[in-house]
């Protein structure tokens, strides 16, 4: 394994650990430090292999100093807890990680969602562009994208989460001129 492979899965592994105890401490509360242990311990077991319960321990108390250091966490009167940083950076990891949910069947219909959001809110522009990647959805140019599935639920909750209402427009089109590229990157040819 060459070093770069090395350095992207040390990167990941402790990125998981960190979104291991924020998601430990949001759904638990506030946690002390061996709560916040075992906890982390169960959810980390869940997604990837054992290691020794030593190792684990150590590497869960250097991430929660760590986490606290750079002001993602709190302790107070022996008690960890998420700061509203924290909470936000987690929902940006939830973000990144999501997915819409395919049908078995294409309904023959194409989704297009086009944004027109203004210099102004650039962070929340590029937000969506990075979700509607993340997402899978196609980008037929700079604020036009693509799906075959029903995404309004999706789409609709981004508008409120984003306060973008009027500047994201969803359409359901039967035809997309030249939409065979489209299909091959879908995977939806008969």
């Amino acid at each position: 394994m060459g070093n770069l492979e090395k350095e992207n899965k040390r990167i990941v592994r402790r990125t998981k650990i960190q979104e291991a105890i924020l998601k430990t401490l949001l759904s638990g509360g506030r946690l002390g430090s061996e709560d916040l242990i075992k906890s982390t311990i169960s959810y980390l077991l869940k997604i990837e292999p054992a290691a020794s319960p030593s190792r684990i321990k150590d590497v869960i108390k250097t991430t929660s100093s760590r986490l606290k250091l750079r002001g993602l966490l709190k302790f107070e009167n022996g008690h960890y807890s998420v700061t509203q940083e924290g909470g936000r950076i987690l929902e940006k990891w939830r973000r990144s990680d999501f997915k819409l949910p395919q049908p078995m069947r294409w309904d023959k219909k194409w989704r297009i969602i086009i944004f027109d959001i203004p210099e102004k809110k650039k962070v929340v522009r590029n937000e969506i562009r990075q979700i509607f990647i993340n997402a899978g959805l196609k980008r037929l140019q700079d604020s036009v994208w693509v799906y075959p599935y029903d995404c309004e639920d999706i789409i609709g909750l981004l508008k409120v989460d984003y306060g973008i209402g009027s500047n994201l427009l969803y359409i359901i089109a039967d035809q997309i001129e030249n939409d065979k590229y489209l299909r091959i990157d879908f995977g939806l040819i008969d």
